[in-house]
C-alpha cells in the first residue's frame, strides 16, 4: 500500500511536529514527575514517622534488644528510636522503589499505584515485626501502629493530589505519551475515539499508520487523526512528528514478522509497542497474560455474581447500611419534617423499579416532588428533555419539583431512605442505577446485563456525571461496572460519590 501523497504528507509532519514540538520528551516528563513522586514521598514519610516518635515517645526514649551470641551468651543493649525511624524512613523508600510505585505504567490511572503504596507499607511492617521477634527488639507498638497507619494515609493523599495535578497537565496534552495508531480504519478509529474520552490516561494519539490493505490507499485521516504514513514507514515517520508510543489496534492485514520487526526497531530507541485487543471495557483484575508456544495469550476471566466476593458485597452492605442509619438516623427525621411541613402528601416516596435478575421491588426516596407528579408527567412537553434520545426522562428545571425536594436532590439527600432498600437485600450500597419498568421495556438486549447484579444506590456513572451523561455513556459505565466489579472498586466509587455530592453538580 502507498502512503498519501508526498506534499500532503510533509505538510501532515509538519503540522503535527509544530504541535507537539513544546512536548517534553517522554524520558524527560517521566523521570521529572518520579522524583517529584519520590520527593513528596520522602517528606511525606519523614514528617509522619518524626512526628509520631515525637508525640508519642519524645526524644529521649530507646528501644532495647537482645540476641543470642555464638558462645551461647546474651547478648543486648538499647538502640535510639531516632535510628530506629531513620531506618524505617530508608527501608520504606527503598521498598516504594522496588515494587514500582514510581512505574510508569502505573502513574496517574487505575487502582495499581495505591495497591502499590498500601503493600509497601504492609509489606515493611511485616518485615519490621519479623525482625523485632528475632532481635528481640522492643519497640512502643502505638508509636509502629500510628507510624504505618498514618504513613500509609499520607503518601494515598499524596499521591491523589499529584494525580489530579498529572490530569489536569494530560488534559492540555502535557506529560503524555504522544502515540501512533496502527491498524484498519475501524480498529484505529475505535481506539482512539476510546482514548479521547479518557485523556488523564496519558495517551496523546497524534498520527495514524495504516495495515496493507489495499481499501486504505490515499486516505489522509480517519476522523481527527492524520494518516502519517503505512505500517512500513511507521518507524521513520514517529522521528519526524516526535511519536514515542505505538499501539497496534488490529492485525488483521498485519504480517507477524513484520510486527516483531517493529519491536525490534522500537527497541533502539526511548519507544513504546502496545498491542490493544478488540475487547474492551475489561478492567486489569480479569485480564492475565500467558506466554504459550511463543504467543503472548490473552486470558479473560469470566465475571462471577457468586461465592465469597459477593458474600463479602453483602456484609459490607448490611454493616455499612446500619452504620449509616445510626449515623444519620436524627438527619434524616429532620429531613421527613421539612418535606412533611412544606408540601402536602406523603414523606416517603415508593416506586416499582427493577432489580436483581428482573424481579420488582419498592425502592424508597424522600418526596421531592409534588403528590400528583407521575400524573403530571404525561403532560410535560418532550422538547423539555435533556435527551430526547434517551429511555430515561430527564429535565434541569422540572416543575413538579418543590424547593425542599430542589435542595435534597441536589444533594442526593432525598436517595438516603434507600439504605433500608440496602439493609432489606433488594438493593446494594453501589451498583447500576435501579430502572423502571417501561424504561427496560425499552432496551436493547445487552443492557439487560445491568440486572446481574443488584441495583445501588450510587454507581459507576453517578460519580461520572450524575444526570450530565447522555444515555449511552450512562448504559456503558453501568455494564463496565456489572463486568469489572470488585469491593475495592465499591469504595472507591463509594469515595468519589461523596466528593460529588459535597459538589452538588450534575443532580435535578
Amino acid at each position: 500500500m502507498s502512503a498519501a501523497p508526498a506534499t500532503d504528507m510533509n505538510a501532515t509532519y509538519t503540522g503535527i511536529r509544530a504541535a507537539t514540538e513544546e512536548v517534553l520528551p517522554r524520558r524527560v516528563w517521566q523521570k521529572r514527575y518520579a522524583r517529584r513522586l519520590l520527593f513528596t514521598d520522602f517528606l511525606v514519610l519523614a514528617i509522619v514517622i518524626g512526628s509520631v516518635q515525637v508525640f508519642w515517645l519524645g526524644f529521649d526514649d530507646a528501644a532495647s534488644f537482645g540476641f543470642p551470641t555464638m558462645t551461647g551468651g546474651q547478648y543486648g543493649g538499647e538502640v535510639s528510636y531516632g535510628i530506629v525511624s531513620g531506618a524505617i524512613l530508608i527501608l520504606w523508600m527503598l521498598v516504594l522503589v522496588a515494587v514500582g510505585s514510581v512505574d510508569s505504567r502505573v502513574m496517574g490511572v487505575g487502582h495499581t499505584e495505591y495497591r502499590k503504596i498500601t503493600d509497601s507499607g504492609i509489606g515493611v511492617f511485616a518485615a519490621l515485626a519479623t525482625s523485632m521477634f528475632l532481635l528481640k527488639l522492643d519497640v512502643a507498638r502505638g508509636y509502629l501502629l500510628l507510624t504505618f497507619a498514618i504513613g500509609i494515609a499520607g503518601l494515598l493523599f499524596a499521591r491523589m493530589a499529584w494525580r489530579k495535578w498529572l490530569k489536569s497537565h494530560r488534559a492540555r496534552g502535557d506529560y503524555s505519551n504522544q502515540v501512533v495508531l496502527v491498524g484498519s480504519r475501524s480498529s484505529i478509529r475505535h481506539i482512539s475515539d476510546e482514548l479521547a474520552k479518557q485523556p488523564w490516561a496519558g495517551y496523546n494519539v497524534v498520527g495514524a499508520a495504516l495495515a496493507q490493505d489495499p481499501r486504505d490507499s490515499g486516505i489522509l485521516a480517519i476522523g481527527d487523526v492524520p494518516v502519517i504514513s503505512d505500517f512500513d514507514g511507521v518507524r521513520e515517520a514517529m522521528d519526524i512528528i516526535g511519536a514515542d508510543t505505538v499501539i497496534i489496534t488490529g492485525a488483521d492485514h498485519l504480517d507477524p514478522q513484520r510486527v516483531r520487526e517493529l519491536s525490534w526497531e522500537l527497541e533502539k530507541g526511548e519507544y513504546s509497542l502496545v498491542m490493544a485487543p478488540s475487547l474492551t471495557d475489561v478492567s486489569g483484575p480479569r485480564i492475565h497474560s500467558r506466554p504459550v508456544a511463543g504467543l503472548p495469550l490473552m486470558h479473560v476471566e469470566t465475571p462471577r455474581y457468586t461465592g465469597l466476593r459477593a458474600a463479602m458485597k453483602r456484609s459490607f452492605d448490611i454493616l455499612a447500611s446500619l452504620l449509616i442509619i445510626l449515623l444519620l438516623f436524627l438527619p434524616m427525621g429532620v429531613v421527613a419534617t421539612m418535606v412533611k411541613v412544606t408540601s402536602p402528601g406523603p414523606v416517603l416516596f415508593k416506586q416499582r423499579r427493577i432489580g436483581l435478575d428482573g424481579e420488582e421491588f419498592r425502592m424508597l426516596k424522600f418526596r421531592s416532588m409534588r403528590s400528583d407528579a407521575e400524573q403530571l408527567l404525561a403532560q410535560l412537553d418532550a422538547a423539555d428533555r435533556m435527551d430526547p434520545d434517551s429511555v430515561l426522562f430527564k429535565m434541569k428545571d422540572d416543575p413538579r419539583v418543590t424547593k425542599v425536594g430542589r435542595f435534597i436532590r441536589r444533594y442526593s439527600i432525598d436517595e438516603l431512605p434507600q439504605v433500608f432498600n440496602v439493609l432489606m437485600g433488594s438493593m446494594s450500597l453501589v451498583g447500576p442505577r435501579p430502572s423502571l419498568a417501561q424504561e427496560v421495556a425499552q432496551y436493547e438486549h445487552h443492557v439487560h446485563r445491568r440486572f446481574l447484579v443488584k441495583p445501588g444506590i450510587t454507581g459507576l456513572w453517578q460519580v461520572s456525571g450524575r444526570s450530565d451523561l447522555p444515555w449511552e455513556e450512562a448504559v456503558r459505565l453501568d455494564l463496565y461496572y456489572v463486568e469489572n466489579w470488585s469491593l475495592t472498586a465499591d469504595l472507591a466509587i463509594l469515595w468519589r460519590t461523596g466528593r460529588a455530592i459535597f459538589e452538588g453538580k450534575g443532580a435535578y
